[in-house]
């Protein structure tokens, strides 16, 4: 199965399925839960490219200010739209000062959407374990909103943190096309901050780092803030999860 699928307009859509879980007894499903930069770039051969993927549910992570500047994912009968803006502290990324570290200023942004999202990141948890069909959530890049969410989903699965880690930094082969769409639509400037493209895996290590050192851990995280049971657990393993077939 291919990860990442191919569209002209979007440059980071990808499939979550694949990666070990349970101690590697069981995997994630493939065409299950896609995470992808802003749909609202489809049109032409991408939107029906998109459809075929028999998508049941959107998550449109953005804030509604940026849904109405760049618009959203066109409406249509076989998929139910949510939007759900899990950061609530608006910030210009690309117009950091060039000296500033992203690992350590990233994983500072994903702890303040840990404490100000709790409702639309359970939100979130609740349409992707109550759809029935497969689930797409986006931000703007597909990098930091919808890898803070890839991160929590993905351990609550069970998913190894080098594999989420690595999930996270794949974004990183998207970082040439996402800063050519920028440039494009800044009149030919570049960002102020050069790591704006960029998705070092350190954001990830850090952030789930001080996730751990806060909270114990994201899955504790996950049951003292978002209020996520055992029956959300189990209902999100088995909508993602299939067992794996050992070798005799």
């Amino acid at each position: 199965m291919s990860r990442h699928i191919r569209f002209e307009r979007l440059h980071n859509f990808r499939d979550l399925g694949g990666y070990p879980a349970g101690g590697g007894e069981y995997a994630v499903r493939w065409g299950r839960l896609y995470r992808a930069d802003s749909l609202g770039k489809l049109a032409g051969e991408d939107w029906e490219r998109f459809l075929e993927l028999g998508v049941a549910g959107v998550i449109d992570l953005r804030y509604p200010w940026e849904i109405e500047a760049k618009g959203r994912v066109p409406e249509h009968a076989s998929f139910a739209y949510h939007n759900l803006s899990i950061e609530h502290r608006p910030y210009d990324q690309p117009s950091q000062a060039p000296d500033v570290e992203p690992g350590p200023f990233l994983a500072g942004k994903f702890m303040e959407v840990a404490e100000d999202g709790v409702k639309e990141l359970r939100q979130a948890l609740d349409v992707i374990a109550g759809t029935d069909g497969p689930v797409v959530f986006h931000c703007a890049s597909g990098k930091d909103r919808t890898g803070q969410l890839a991160a929590l989903v993905l351990t609550l699965l069970g998913v190894p943190e080098d594999v989420v880690v690595d999930d996270f930094a794949l974004t990183r082969l998207a970082t040439p096309r996402l800063l050519a769409d920028w440039i494009a639509e800044h009149d030919g400037r570049t960002p102020t901050w050069p790591a704006y493209p960029d998705a070092p895996a350190e954001v990830m290590r850090l952030y789930l780092a001080a996730m751990a050192d806060t909270y114990g851990s994201v899955n504790a995280y996950a049951a003292e803030r978002l209020g996520v049971d055992p029956d959300l657990l189990a209902a999100l393993r088995a909508r993602l999860l299939e067992p794996v077939t050992l070798p005799a």
